[in-house]
């Protein structure tokens, strides 16, 4: 059994989780803890503060109980606002503090992007225009060209969003330049759509909970194909970065 560890800001999509690790069909275990939020705003300080080494060391305790192997914080906004080399040193916090290997859901989609060896890439974002923005800059710093950013101005609700919205929102980010889309936020609820999703894009869909997971997999060294999680595991062997 591989226990993998996701500490989750607040509540919003966590029943993402169980889906994927039924969707996963081989021993592994997704052990999610939540962490708190404190003010539940897309604005730059409060992302930041939710992504506070006090903040994240308070989830691990329970994570280390689990036997977890890794431990990935699964909030992108909550590690981007911090920048490229701010967010390194949070996951180098992060590790130091659970005694794990660790990462968050903004390298997340770096390291997805090297796996399935897409470079430009369209982002439909859940944010405001200027958190949008931060996050484009940061999948550039880690190499990516963005051919567009399509930001729904969305500030707490995007847990809300159903299948229609989503849709919506994927449609008006793509770009018929674009090899992959990311979908960034982990408060939308998208596994179950995303084999629909590559498939009326005819392009590999990448979002939030989906690769924060592939990440976790990845630290703990675990290679799954589970094509309904979408292209992301459908290829092998994980890259190690």
């Amino acid at each position: 059994m591989t226990a993998l560890g996701i500490l989750y800001p607040g509540h919003s999509a966590e029943d993402d989780y169980p889906r994927i690790e039924q969707l996963l069909g081989s021993d592994i275990r997704v052990d999610l803890v939540h962490t708190d939020v404190g003010e539940d705003a897309h604005r730059v300080d409060a992302l930041r503060e939710i992504g506070s080494p006090e903040r994240l060391a308070a989830g691990l305790r329970d994570l280390r109980l689990s036997g977890a192997e890794a431990v990935v914080w699964a909030c992108t906004s909550g590690s981007f606002a911090h920048g490229w080399d701010g967010a390194h040193e949070q996951v180098r916090s992060l590790a130091l503090a659970a005694g794990l290997p660790a990462s968050s859901t903004s390298f997340a989609f770096v390291h997805a992007l090297q796996e399935i060896e897409v470079r430009r890439v369209a982002v439909g974002a859940t944010y405001p225009d200027d958190v949008a923005a931060l996050f484009a800059g940061f999948l550039r710093a880690g190499g990516a060209e963005v051919t567009r950013v399509r930001s729904s101005g969305t500030v707490t609700e995007a847990g809300t969003w159903g299948e229609a919205e989503l849709f919506a929102l994927a449609r008006a980010a793509d770009t018929p330049d674009a090899q992959a889309l990311l979908l960034p936020d982990t408060a939308l609820h998208t596994v179950a759509h995303i084999p629909a999703l590559e498939k009326e894009l005819g392009k590999p869909v990448l979002t939030a909970n989906q690769v924060t997971v592939w990440e976790c997999l990845r630290l703990a060294d675990r290679r799954v194909n589970a094509p309904e999680l979408g292209a992301l595991f459908t290829r092998e062997p994980i890259v190690q970065v």
